[in-house]
């Protein structure tokens, strides 16, 4: 049972998907909701299985991802 937890910054995300790539845990993808700019933003599909590793925060060009503990 993980405390951590994912929270996308959805209109920040530009579904780069680097986040995705590198994902231990394989938990992220690109949601089926646009942002304001149009872009289908990352969603965490499983935050149970969140580690708090935060390589997606790590990796995001635009700041769009925060990784709780």
């Amino acid at each position: 049972m993980s405390m951590a937890k994912v929270e996308v910054l959805k209109e920040y995300c530009k579904s780069c998907s680097l986040c995705i790539d590198i994902c231990p845990k394989k938990i992220l993808a690109i949601g089926d909701k646009a942002n304001k700019k149009g872009y289908f933003t990352v969603i965490c599909e499983d935050q149970e299985k969140c580690i708090g590793c935060a390589l997606c925060a790590t990796v995001c060009p635009d700041v769009a991802i925060e990784v709780y503990k």
